[in-house]
């Protein structure tokens, strides 16, 4: 039974990894998880320099899921260059950095840093709803999504991954626009803009007024997508948005991701990566799948 599958040239162990932002820089997870068993580690998202993230409160729950508002708090790509990727090499998994930026220029100074490092892939963060910042509402924009990709093609010396935004009409044209930029896959769906009111307060839950949904509530909303942006390109498709078991996983994969990633769930379950995993397998066994590719994109 193969549960292989192959990205950009990548080959991974099995389709599950992580979503950036819900594994810290993946290491810290060793205690719970072993990391040797996943297809890959994706970090939390990496900037030139060191970000603070937003004021608190910055979490918040939600019916069915959770709302954050960490405005991507990073130690910046030095101390991550020099003290999390030599941690995570000793894994025998991928290793995917996540890569955030308020502007063009800083990407591309974190890509290039990132160029001879033991990363096998980056996937660039165009699309979260918490930050302040004109650039990243640009993954909302089909042109801007297009130039950015191309810009970091030219100087990228693994394969990119381009992580595209819910908070848009139509996902298979910004989908296409990754593509014709040269990017090497697209991930989906990142967080939904959301905002929760506290009522006995009579203020915002969140300090920055809107957050990141996430979890299971999203979840339908993240396969319709996914089979959207599947259907629009050419590319591997990347799936994820409140998958808690391989049920979930492999509802995704039969949409058309190529591979899946788990977020929120690692919260409440440090292991359910793995449990993902071999639900998949299991499920593989008695249904006589014999390649996880067959079960890519089945349902048309």
């Amino acid at each position: 039974m193969n549960m292989k599958v192959n990205i950009a040239g990548v080959e991974l162990k099995n389709p599950v990894m992580t979503a950036s932002g819900t594994f810290g820089s993946g290491a810290e997870y060793s205690e719970f998880v072993d990391l040797n068993r996943l297809g890959a580690v994706v970090t939390k998202g990496v900037a030139d320099v060191p970000w603070e993230g937003n004021p608190t409160p910055r979490i918040a729950e939600i019916s069915s899921g959770m709302m954050n508002a960490i405005g991507l708090q990073n130690p910046g790509v030095e101390v991550f260059c020099k003290r999390d990727l030599p941690e995570l090499a000793k894994y025998d998994t991928k290793v995917i950095v996540n890569v955030c930026g308020h502007s063009p220029k800083e990407y591309l100074t974190v890509v290039e840093r990132l160029a001879e490092e033991p990363a096998d892939m980056l996937e660039i963060n165009i699309s979260c709803p918490n930050v302040n910042a004109n650039f990243l509402a640009f993954g909302q924009d089909p042109k801007h999504v297009e130039e950015l990709t191309g810009q970091i093609k030219k100087i990228a010396k693994q394969p990119v991954i381009m992580k595209l935004t819910p908070n848009v009409t139509d996902i298979g044209e910004i989908a296409r626009a990754a593509e014709a930029g040269g990017a090497d896959a697209v991930s989906l769906i990142n967080t939904l803009t959301g905002m929760k009111i506290d009522v006995n307060r009579r203020t915002f839950a969140l300090a920055n007024k809107t957050g990141g949904v996430s979890g299971p509530c999203v979840k339908p909303v993240a396969v319709r997508m996914v089979y959207q942006a599947a259907q629009a390109v050419k590319i591997p498709v990347i799936g994820m948005g409140g998958i808690q078991n391989a049920e979930d996983a492999l509802e995704f994969i039969l949409a058309g991701a190529t591979a899946v990633s788990v977020g929120t769930a690692n919260f409440m379950n440090p292991y359910t990566t793995v449990e993902v995993i071999e639900g998949i397998a299991e499920y593989m066994k008695k249904n006589k799948v014999e390649d996880i590719r067959e079960l890519i994109g089945a349902v048309r």
